[in-house]
């Protein structure tokens, strides 16, 4: 007698696909399926699987091709990248310093997403090209690892076909896609995807074969953890599959979970710690009472079930809605019904599709810690969110498609429904390709956000910081006051949207105190200090002012107080040298300098100052070079050009040196006599 060849369990509890099933009695649907051999081989076929992998490759870098061309934003990009240390010490101890776990970027310990950046950043400096096509690139891989998880665990390549199309080019994963901060989504769902493929082939390999996908699942773990530390969910989704595999419940379940849930615990905590640090819990809008918080988080909730199937009015900022005196608004109290609700209809009517089950679980497992029942930032939705927990929507989409393939009789209708999965997902690959038009730069971006959101204080400040990084730059006198008033301008509509906001009121400051409104600005620093006595901003702000009224003992100490707070702060080291430079001392100055420069090598003011000084003191070579660093930083900044052919001049080279005149002046810079003189 021949042996019966033994077969894994799939969710749905029957054998895999092929040979063909026979009539029995399934926990998936309760329904006896017809006997009849299964169409799927076209398929399975190998030439048709590469076709297939290709096009889903394809379509998805199509539906984000139009970020390629995208510029930074200010929207945290300044942060992760532009003015990141670490991602700028391209040797192998600064690389190892990335994986201290002293080491936070914005509030958050995501070692292996900021490493990818330094690689980039040693290949490419701060060229945005390289680091929106690699996201792209991330996109694909992490599509196509969808499509070969979907089809291990369920058996159905049609399911695996409709998963990852919708995966690919849904239009809520732009943010994570086409804003170069928002890696880190798509890295450590790439590495949580795959470790979830690892782990059914783990539970379903024979004894002798266990241990290499035991230990490829752990390692793919800790990647998508040193990618982000929300990929914590993950030992709970690997118990939901241990359930829907059917493995036997003995010691040996649990103790293969104990070093999951261990590496979550660390992870989770040093999360924790490190967003406290950075003051991230806590609504910038209002306090809220547990009952308004549980509201609140049903109504994000139903926010990304609805966002799942019909994905529009997205912005890249969802801010919390306005108390009426100190209330929530009545229709926030509906939504708990509402998802209520639904849960009753889920479990009357698909409680025994164990499919569905795990679908619906695996986006409650990873959506529930950021519906900010915990408060963290200012939003109370945020598109990325959505970015992994989809998946399980997905993942039912392609099953219930798959379904018609599975009986002769319906393939029609399966051919039919497949095809509208592809025309609906074209239609979302055009929304995402539009969608990531609106993240082309600071001010597009912007510009949506107070379109959709006119109410809400945040877009406002920052259009108002992008036109005031323009105006600081800006060398046309005229130009540059059209640029500060609109700064102004957007600066003060998000303060009278919200009066205690200390950002922009500490910007308003910034700028009387460049259009020479020295009293004025010290009045508005210390209306923040009222809302923050602790803001090392204000005290940098102070520093400036103070030393420009040429009251230096008391802007020596608002300049201390500042660093003290703040030990990393480059800005304020900057201005620090430059109060040295004013009181006489040079050689202190450059060494101030000298910290500022190593704490931020992209930011072209402490190079062009501290060659003034170079300049100074005969040092015409040490300051050749910081003109020449200073421009590859800002090409566009015109006195640098000036500065340069001061050097040139002094060394005899006064070709080189009028043609750096010409450039500066065409830039708006002032050429003053004495230069002039030089060159005769």
């Amino acid at each position: 007698m021949s042996k019966k060849k033994n077969t894994p369990n799939t969710p749905s509890g029957n054998a895999p696909v092929r040979p063909p099933v026979q009539a029995q009695k399934t926990p998936t649907t309760g329904k006896s399926p017809r006997a009849v051999p299964v169409d799927t081989d076209f398929f399975n076929r190998k030439n048709t699987q590469l076709l297939v992998l290709l096009g889903i490759a394809v379509v998805t870098f199509l539906s984000y091709s139009a970020c390629l061309d995208n510029q930074f934003t200010n929207w945290d990009d300044l942060g992760y990248i532009i003015s990141d240390q670490y991602i700028k010490n391209s040797t192998l101890d600064g690389y190892l310093k990335i994986f201290d776990f002293g080491t936070n970027v914005m509030g958050n310990y995501h070692p292996l997403t900021i490493l990818i950046y330094a690689i980039e950043y040693s290949y490419k400096g701060l060229q945005p090209f390289i680091y929106h096509f690699d996201s792209v690139i991330a996109q694909v891989l992490t599509t196509l690892a969808v499509y070969f998880f979907v089809k291990k665990f369920t058996g159905r390549p049609v399911a695996a076909i409709v998963a990852a199309l919708l995966f690919g080019v849904h239009p809520m994963h732009v943010e994570s896609v086409a804003w170069a901060a928002g890696r880190k989504d798509i890295l450590y769902s790439l590495f949580y995807v795959m470790a979830l493929t690892t782990y059914v082939n783990y539970s379903r390999a024979e004894k002798s074969g266990k241990l290499k996908w035991y230990v490829a699942t752990l390692l793919l773990f800790t990647l998508s953890l040193l990618c982000k530390s929300v990929a914590v969910t993950l030992p709970v989704v690997l118990c939901v599959i241990d359930y829907f595999e059917k493995r036997k419940i003995d010691i040996w379940l649990i103790v293969d979970k104990i070093p999951y849930f261990l590496l979550s615990l660390a992870f989770g905590l040093g999360s924790i710690r490190a967003q406290k640090v950075v003051g991230a819990y806590g609504s910038l809008d209002a306090h809220f009472n547990a009952l308004e918080r549980f509201s609140l988080g049903c109504y994000a909730l139903f926010t990304y079930l609805w966002k799942a199937v019909v994905p529009t009015g997205l912005t890249n900022f969802y801010p919390y809605p306005l108390k009426l005196g100190d209330a929530l608004p009545g229709q926030f109290y509906v939504y708990p019904v509402i998802i209520l609700a639904l849960i009753f209809v889920v479990v009357r009517y698909a409680r025994t599709n164990r499919l569905v089950i795990f679908g619906l679980g695996f986006f409650l497992i990873n959506i529930v810690l950021l519906l900010q029942f915990i408060p963290v930032g200012g939003a109370i939705v945020s598109d990325r969110y959505g970015y992994l927990p989809y998946l399980g929507f997905f993942l039912i989409a392609g099953w219930f498609v798959s379904n018609y393939f599975e009986d002769r009789a319906k393939i029609p209708t399966g051919k039919a429904m497949l095809g509208a999965v592809v025309a609906y997902s074209l239609v979302l690959g055009f929304m995402s390709n539009e969608r990531c038009k609106d993240w082309y730069d600071s001010s597009t971006l912007w510009r949506d956000n107070i379109q959709k959101h006119p109410d809400a204080p945040v877009g406002y400040f920052y259009l108002g910081q992008e036109y005031f990084t323009r105006y600081e730059i800006e060398g046309n006198p005229s130009e540059k006051k059209n640029l500060g008033d609109s700064s102004l301008k957007y600066f003060n509509l998000s303060v009278e949207h919200k009066p205690d906001y200390i950002n922009p009121i500490i910007c308003i400051a910034e700028l009387q105190r460049n259009y020479g409104q020295t009293d004025a600005a010290i009045k508005t620093y210390q209306r923040a200090l009222q809302i923050n006595p602790k803001n090392e901003s204000v005290f940098l702000g102070l520093g400036v002012a103070y030393s420009i009224k040429q009251q230096y003992d008391t802007a020596a100490t608002f300049f201390r107080t500042a660093l003290s707070l703040k030990p990393f702060f480059p800005e304020a080291y900057s201005n620090y040298a430059n109060y040295l430079d004013i009181v006489g001392k040079l050689d202190s100055s450059l060494l101030v300098y000298a910290v500022a420069i190593s704490q931020n090598p992209d930011a072209y003011i402490p190079y062009m100052n501290r060659a003034r000084i170079y300049i100074r003191k005969g040092m015409y070579d040490d300051a050749l070079k910081d003109c020449n660093r200073g421009i590859d930083v800002k090409p566009e900044v015109g006195e640098l050009y000036i500065l340069r052919a001061r050097c040139y001049a002094q060394k005899g080279n006064k070709a080189q040196a009028m043609q750096d005149i010409q450039k500066g002046q065409s830039l708006g810079a002032k050429v003053d006599a004495a230069l002039v003189q030089l060159i005769k």
